[in-house]
């Protein structure tokens, strides 16, 4: 199955020109360039799994938006046509946002 990478919308003014600004031991903290709004995506279990899944290519830069899986910690997560999966264990997901705070 073919993925491709993270896209995730701005929580307050729907911009995809968004960032992760920080690094995955530490938090998951994203800034739009738009609104200037910072946010935390995090996942939970869709259920059942994918086979396959293999990752973008090219792979996502570091300051692409990146999220951890909520089955493995991988942040091998990315956007199939049915959703997110995790290419690291398979995993279907859903992607929330936490932490909005306004810019």
């Amino acid at each position: 199955m073919k993925t491709r990478k993270l896209e995730i919308r701005c929580p307050l003014c729907g911009s995809v020109d968004v960032s992760y600004s920080c690094a995955p031991h530490c938090c998951f903290n994203h800034v739009c360039a738009e609104c200037y709004a910072t946010f935390e995506p995090v996942t939970t279990l869709a259920g059942g799994k994918v086979r396959g899944a293999t990752p973008p290519d090219p792979l996502p830069d570091p300051a692409d938006p990146a999220v951890a899986c909520a089955s493995c910690d991988s942040v091998a997560v990315y956007m199939a046509e049915d959703g997110l999966v995790c290419t690291g264990c398979g995993a279907r997901l859903v992607l929330e946002l936490t932490e909005v705070t306004p810019g």
